[in-house]
């Protein structure tokens, strides 16, 4: 959590090896991704991180199974195993009945769990979800919340996500708030709940003086 321009979603980045650290070290699953060069860092992001957004970016053309199964064409992996981790992908968000469908015919919340597939169909070491709820209602987001939650509960793969909800925040078994590019509290479990909601305040305040 955190005020606009805090630097969450340079977090973000910086653990996919999209922008690189000035100084330090990045380590995803024990490797160092500030030490990798672009191609290295394109191949730790196909194969071990799963990036999920607000905007979706699916290829409204193409099916969801095609959407969801793109990483691992673009990693040369065989077309039966493809076809075998998209239908488990699409089984696990729900979207199995689905999979023939263009993305582009889909709902807000449809797109999102395909996105969502997309990013689980790798076996990924860590999901990093951007404002996953940002572009849906109310009840789209709180669907594809529990979804991710579910997620997280059935795989145990690990989920960092952005967000401005307290709400969705006080599902997380640990809140980072991040304010000037540095991190301002860190809360387990047991001290979540009404602090939580203290920094959605705090947030907000902050917007307002922006």
């Amino acid at each position: 959590m955190g005020p606009s321009g805090s630097g969450k979603s340079t977090v973000l980045h910086l653990l996919a090896g999209l922008t690189p650290p000035t100084s330090g070290h990045v380590v995803v699953d024990s490797i160092d991704v500030a030490g990798l060069g672009p191609s290295e860092a394109a191949a730790l992001r196909r194969r071990k991180i799963g990036y999920v957004l607000q905007t979706f970016n699916l290829l409204p053309f193409l099916t969801a199974r095609e959407n969801v199964g793109m990483p691992l064409v673009l990693d040369g992996i065989r077309q039966k195993y493809v076809n075998e981790r998209v239908e488990a992908a699409l089984r696990l968000v729900k979207m199995d009945h689905r999979g023939n469908h263009k993305t582009g015919e889909m709902s807000g919340g449809e797109q999102q769990r395909v996105a969502i597939a997309r990013a689980l169909v790798i076996n990924p070491t860590i999901i990093l979800a951007d404002e996953p709820t940002g572009n849906l209602d109310r009840a789209g987001g709180r669907a594809i919340m529990e979804l991710i939650q579910e997620v997280n509960e059935t795989t145990g793969v690990t989920v960092l996500m952005v967000t401005h909800d307290p709400v969705f925040a006080s599902r997380a078994r640990r809140v980072l708030r991040l304010v000037d590019g540095r991190l301002d509290q860190d809360m387990e479990l047991d001290d979540l709940g009404e602090e939580v909601a203290q920094l959605a305040r705090a947030d907000a305040n902050e917007r307002q003086r922006a």
